[in-house]
């Protein structure tokens, strides 16, 4: 068996880290939709995460470096405003259903997304089993938010699942950009990106921020703002540009939803009926089946 490369490995950790991360944050998250708005809570996150990121710049790039430049000008943009999209979009959806756990398997359907969109965009090869693995997921969804007929699909449910399409183009848009940019600078710039259309949609249609709100929420943006944004978001992109295995990233990132479900358990208290757990189980597997490789795929990787 050949031995896995010194990278790969400081890869897979970075990713464990993330996942790890992005999955309690479901519980911050939902802690904070308590005091504010999705677009205000997004607004102040990512502008902490943003500043976190500058003094660790001046200390570890490189001196005399230009600070921007047209490349990391458009990777950010890019990934700031998908970025954005996705995290409104995710905050609504858990703000609704009120649920850590369930938002974190919904949403946790980006890695079951991301080779389907591949396929689709860029004509990449697609196995069986990433479609099995697609309906499995689907069916598991079903049973994860239709508890009845499927009037009883919730909006927060709807937005969660067109987010999961948002976090996988996230994903393919740090795949395809990221790798020639400044690790650092990238997450830096698209944090602030986003929390620049999230402050502004706030502004535009949400109510004024309290401070007694903010100080409310002081927690859960501290641990969204430095550790899921700050921390976890820059451990991935530097994870990807390490990683020489996307399938093991993919199957690794897919824990989130694992964390989220777990930190909903401890932290929040939350239970689910028998047919969620076995809808959860749907899609873990789904996503776990969808980044395997069988035969000859398996012996090229």
């Amino acid at each position: 068996m050949q031995k896995q490369p010194k990278g790969g490995m400081t890869a897979n950790v970075l990713f464990l880290l993330t996942a790890l991360i992005w999955g309690f944050a479901f519980v911050a998250q939902r802690h904070g939709a308590d005091y504010l708005s999705p677009f205000s809570f997004n607004g102040i996150r990512y502008f902490l995460g943003s500043a976190s990121l500058l003094p660790v710049i001046l200390i570890f790039e490189r001196k005399g470096t230009p600070w921007l430049d047209k490349k990391l000008l458009l990777a950010s943009a890019a990934a700031g405003f998908v970025l954005y999209a996705a995290s409104a979009l995710q905050q609504s959806g858990v703000m609704l259903t009120g649920d850590a756990g369930k938002s974190g398997f919904i949403t946790g359907l980006y890695t079951v997304l991301v080779p389907i969109l591949c396929a689709i965009l860029f004509r990449q090869k697609t196995g069986p089993n990433m479609w099995i693995g697609a309906v499995l997921a689907t069916v598991g969804l079903y049973l994860l938010s239709v508890t009845g007929s499927l009037s009883s699909v919730s909006l927060g449910d709807v937005l969660l699942f067109i987010g999961a399409f948002f976090w996988a183009a996230h994903i393919i848009v740090i795949d395809r950009m990221g790798g020639a940019v400044s690790s650092l600078r990238f997450a830096c710039l698209q944090f602030f990106v986003c929390g620049v259309l999230s402050t502004v949609t706030a502004l535009l249609f949400e109510e004024p921020i309290l401070w007694e709100n903010v100080k409310g929420a002081a927690i859960p943006i501290a641990y969204c703002g430095l550790m899921s944004t700050g921390v976890a978001y820059t451990l991935q992109i530097i994870g990807q540009k390490f990683s020489a295995n996307p399938t093991l990233a993919a199957i690794i990132f897919s824990l989130e939803s694992v964390f989220a479900a777990l930190g909903g358990m401890l932290l929040l208290h939350e239970r689910m009926s028998v047919q969620g757990y076995v809808g959860c189980l749907f899609i873990f597997g789904g996503i776990i089946l969808s980044q395997l490789k069988f035969g000859k795929a398996r012996a090229e990787a």
